[in-house]
């Protein structure tokens, strides 16, 4: 049986009161998205509110592409499942086998709040799954509680778009709170490399990306305790 993977995208598609556009990072999917199916696994895709995942129309830009999202221009059948993603309510963490957050600045407006996003995630944690974010996602688990009640993500090392990467894209006061802040804020070790440099922490099961060029390592990561399983 092939492993079963979640990916949950964000609903969020504005970027504060800017007038801009924004949702999940074109990268941070496509990168690990392709990682798995080639290693064939089965992803089903999610959102909060279901149906069309918005997309960060700056992630598209020439600058930003890869082979990845090269390859997901093309792919009309994921375009599809993109614009018919499952309702967040509607799954189960039993289903799968681990669960995979992008980033992109839609999941600091409504998966760092989500409920079922936040429920999903400390399912995945008690039934000792592999739970997996790059960059802006980690604010997902921001308010994921263990069973003792206590943060997810107290004592442990963790990462996720930092301060200075926030400031260098000039969003600083424009996103509801700084990731990096919030993180240690609930007791998160929190880890980082270089601005925009590839960097990924993994604490047993929780394994996170500093920002999009971590895609693809943080895929990989999680592809082998996958099969270490």
């Amino acid at each position: 049986m092939p492993a079963k993977v979640l990916i949950v995208l964000t609903s969020h598609d504005r970027l504060g009161d800017t007038g801009n556009k924004t949702g999940y990072w074109k990268e941070e999917f496509a990168t690990p998205y392709y990682a798995l199916i080639d290693a064939g696994v089965d992803v089903t895709l999610a959102t909060p509110k279901g149906g069309e995942a918005p997309l960060d129309p700056n992630s598209e830009a020439p600058d930003f592409a890869t082979n990845a999202t090269v390859r997901l221009d093309k792919d009309q059948k994921t375009q599809e499942s993109l614009k018919n993603t499952v309702r967040l309510d509607e799954v189960n963490q039993s289903d799968f086998d681990a669960v995979f957050y992008p980033g992109g600045h839609g999941p600091l407006w409504d998966l760092a709040d989500d409920q079922n996003s936040i429920k999903l995630i400390e399912s995945f944690h008690e039934a000792g799954k592999p739970i997996a974010t790059v960059c802006h996602a980690s604010a997902a688990l921001i308010k994921a509680r263990g069973k003792d009640g206590e943060p997810l993500v107290r004592d442990k090392s963790i990462t996720g778009f930092t301060n200075s990467e926030e400031a260098a894209v000039g969003l600083t006061e424009v996103v509801p709170f700084l990731l990096e802040d919030e993180l240690q804020r609930v007791g998160g070790k929190f880890q980082k490399d270089g601005d925009f440099i590839p960097h990924v922490v993994q604490d047993g099961l929780l394994i996170t990306g500093q920002n999009p060029a971590s895609s693809g390592p943080v895929a990989e990561a999680l592809l082998k305790v996958l099969n270490a399983a």
